[in-house]
């Protein structure tokens, strides 16, 4: 896989304008955007359309409800031609091939259907927190199994569990990870994270970065910073 088409972008703003002008600036520099809640809760699916256009579109709004919610909303993110659209694995065996069934509605057009493992924001003292005993990597790997026997092609997780994911999963398993900081940024609110090079030593398909990239000083330097450093 190219480095450039490793990366997501995370339009992970308010701010319509100035999404629309990093899609625009980065679009050549970049795999994807990924939209999450922020933006999709602001402006909805037609500015998504509008600030995109025919750029790679990863929706991650991680839906996590009953079977034929999920389902249902899986069909009506298909009308947006996702590349990757992902839901929260942990709402369960019945959920999780509900959503893999509407994905495959698409055909051959359909998106990798991701499942949401733990959200690299959380540490094991916040799975304690929770009522989770298990330190976060056993979690992440049962999710993780979980979602292949369901029929999801691959899942989210933090850049710490990568290696192990690859090895147990195999090397057909879609692995996207968050968390990834270039020792040149700050790690912000993510607890578990890793370099973009360190993450795709480690297996790691995709590369989800946000505010490297669009809150520096210069948006497409920072990106092409972090593909010369993947290359």
């Amino acid at each position: 896989m190219d480095a450039r088409d490793r990366i997501w972008v995370a339009l992970d703003s308010d701010d319509l304008t100035r999404a629309r002008d990093l899609v625009r600036t980065l679009r050549t520099e970049v795999g994807g955007f990924k939209i999450g809640k922020e933006f999709f809760t602001a402006f909805g699916p037609s500015a998504v359309r509008e600030v995109l256009g025919d750029a790679r579109l990863f929706l991650d709004l991680k839906f996590h409800d009953i079977p034929n919610t999920v389902a249902a909303a899986v069909r009506a993110g298909l009308r947006l031609r996702p590349t990757l659209i992902n839901v929260h694995a942990s709402g369960g065996p019945a959920m999780l091939r509900a959503a893999a069934e509407a994905a495959a509605a698409a055909g051959a057009d359909r998106p990798a259907l991701l499942g949401v493992t733990v959200l690299t924001s959380l540490a094991d003292d916040d799975l304690r927190a929770v009522g989770q005993a298990s330190p976060a990597a056993d979690q992440v790997l049962r999710l993780a199994r979980l979602c292949r026997d369901c029929g999801l092609d691959g899942v989210v997780a933090s850049p710490l569990e990568v290696a192990m994911l690859r090895d147990a999963l195999g090397p057909d398993f879609r692995l996207v990870i968050p968390g990834v900081r270039p020792a040149w940024s700050e790690s912000g609110d993510q607890k578990r994270v890793m370099t973009p090079r360190q993450a795709v030593a480690a297996g790691a398909d995709d590369l989800v970065i946000g505010r490297p990239i669009t809150r520096a000083p210069d948006p497409v330097e920072a990106a092409r910073r972090i593909v010369a450093e993947l290359a």
